[in-house]
């Protein structure tokens, strides 16, 4: 039973995220969600044989039909992450109905905010008030028939506590460095991550972030160096001072303490 819904919400996953491709390239562009798509170079509408979820991407061999330009790769990837993501909460909270819908909206909203800030290194708005609106909520959509109003409304007074806390912390280093650490979009995330996670959990998340963020960033400086042309080609542009979106290390920070419970500390 278990592996027929991670089989149905992995194909989902696929197609919600081609969805989520359209919000990606259109958000703040002016264009409506509405309509045809089509390609951006030749705006050549569609057919519906060219939109299923990274079948019509292989099968077109990442080139538009009618013009021969190159398809972006952010197509397949952002289908199959949110096909991995689908099936990863599925798992985590099956057979909880309630639990399954809210993190599937959540992780929904988390891609949007982490391919767009790969994209242009910029945290948009409107996904992240969203997330954070439903993190902060999160105790009455998730404990409503479970329990007491009381109690609901001390987690919510909880919630808001712990994202308030890494929200000051996020902005003090975006002001006092002038924003050269931090960007104030990933002090509105962070505030979010604590809404979410509550305070402990929160900052385990950003330790996590931090620590990847740094590894990783290592890792690509050093490849750099490697006189390998493949590799100098794909990192040649990164050194300390490059500026490296941090919106994917907060939610991957996020996705291990709440899915896998990787903890750093034991509080």
């Amino acid at each position: 039973m278990l592996f027929l819904f991670l089989s149905y919400f992995s194909l989902l996953g696929l197609i919600v995220g081609s969805f989520l491709n359209v919000v990606i390239l259109r958000h703040n562009t002016g264009a409506s969600l509405g309509g045809r798509s089509g390609c951006f170079s030749c705006g050549h509408g569609l057919a519906w044989y060219e939109m299923f979820p990274v079948a019509s991407y292989l099968a077109l061999r990442g080139r538009c039909k009618h013009c021969g330009c190159k398809i972006s790769k952010q197509y397949p990837v952002v289908g199959r992450l949110t096909g991995i993501l689908f099936a990863l909460w599925v798992w985590k909270f099956f057979p909880d109905f309630v639990s399954v819908v809210f993190y599937g909206r959540l992780m929904r909203l988390l891609v949007v905010i982490v391919v767009y800030d790969l994209k242009h290194k910029i945290i948009p708005d409107s996904p992240t008030y969203a997330f954070i609106l439903l993190a902060v909520l999160s105790p009455a959509i998730l404990g409503f028939f479970r329990w007491p109003a009381e109690v609901i409304g001390w987690q919510i007074l909880l919630n808001l506590a712990g994202g308030l806390v890494i929200l000051l912390f996020f902005f003090s280093l975006w002001y006092f460095s002038g924003e050269r650490w931090m960007g104030f979009g990933d002090a509105k995330l962070g505030f979010g991550l604590g809404a979410l996670l509550g305070l402990l959990g929160a900052i385990n998340a950003v330790v996590l972030a931090f620590w990847l963020g740094a590894l990783i960033g290592l890792t690509l400086i050093a490849l750099n160096k490697v006189k390998m042309k493949q590799m100098r080609t794909f990192c040649h542009h990164f050194s300390l001072k490059s500026e490296i979106p941090f919106a994917p290390f907060l939610v991957l920070g996020l996705v291990l303490s709440l899915f896998w419970n990787i903890t750093i500390f034991v509080f």
